[in-house]
């Protein structure tokens, strides 16, 4: 039996299809979900919706993004969370930043500047952005900068864009430091099933490629930045893995692709790997 299309390579494709479970699950965010009560959870795709775009505001609050700024939203998919901010700030220049040409193509389709906002997106890879120093204010990454070419490279681009006392802003899923040798032990084996998922950009680099707490303390420390802020949601991301998993059962009901998901899932509710958000200040 031949393997599956990644799910989330078309979703630009099932959406325009008329796939009423992914336009709405995945239709504005391509994110997990963030519930301030988990237990308030309800299953439904409408609920999911609602907590893809409550992370998304919780990534701007921790940023403490306001009106007159200047801000870059790498990995921006179709534009979610530049929409959230469309929406709730004015004196806003947003650009968004995404290596998938179709996703920037729908961004484009549904995200317009309101007020006195400024909004452009941008198809380039999030390691070598193709803009001049920015002098930006915020710089995010929701949930995708383990698909990025090189976490190093990407660091060293947001340095360059951002001005002295900027922040960079991320979520990102961080294995605990008894767990991160395991995970990079295992990681070449399990990529290949991860990409029946998920897909990659670019089939040279790792789908899910993790590192640890200290790593990012590392790192923020060889490209000029300090972290500033750590936030673990973790437990407000879990409700968001039986959705997912229904969702990949529906679309490839005879696979077995959903096992990726719910093996992070185990792992997650374990304690095992964490969903964190890391607050950086370009110094």
């Amino acid at each position: 039996m031949s393997q599956p299309s990644p799910y989330f390579d078309n979703l630009p494709t099932r959406i325009n299809k008329g796939d009423r479970t992914a336009g709405m699950a995945f239709g504005k965010h391509i994110h997990w979900g963030y519930w301030e009560n988990p237990q308030s959870a309800t299953g439904t795709l409408e609920d999911f919706a609602g907590a893809a775009e409550a992370l998304s505001a919780k990534m701007v609050e921790i940023a403490q993004i306001s009106d007159n700024q200047t801000i870059l939203d790498v990995g921006c998919g179709f534009g979610g969370t530049i929409s959230y901010l469309n929406d709730h700030f004015d004196y806003l220049k947003l650009t968004g930043i995404n290596i998938d040409g179709e996703q920037i193509k729908r961004a484009r389709e549904l995200v317009k500047p309101k007020g006195n906002n400024s909004i452009d997106f941008i198809n380039a890879n999030a390691c070598a952005i193709p803009l001049d120093s920015l002098e930006g204010d915020r710089l995010l990454a929701v949930e995708c900068i383990f698909a990025f070419p090189s976490r190093l490279e990407f660091f060293q681009e947001a340095y360059r864009l951002l001005k002295p006392g900027g922040k960079l802003t991320i979520c990102d899923f961080l294995p605990v430091p008894w767990f991160a040798g395991i995970w990079q032990y295992w990681e070449n084996k399990l990529n290949p099933r991860i990409a029946t998922t998920y897909g990659t950009a670019k089939s040279s680099n790792p789908v899910f490629s993790f590192i640890s707490l200290s790593q990012y303390q590392e790192l923020a420390q060889k490209t000029g930045f300090k972290l500033a802020t750590v936030v673990d949601i973790t437990k407000n991301t879990l409700p968001t893995y039986p959705i997912v998993n229904r969702i990949m059962r529906e679309a490839n009901p005879n696979s077995t692709i959903f096992n990726t998901t719910e093996g992070l899932a185990i792992i997650s509710r374990f304690g095992w790997m964490g969903y964190l958000i890391l607050d950086f200040v370009k110094e």
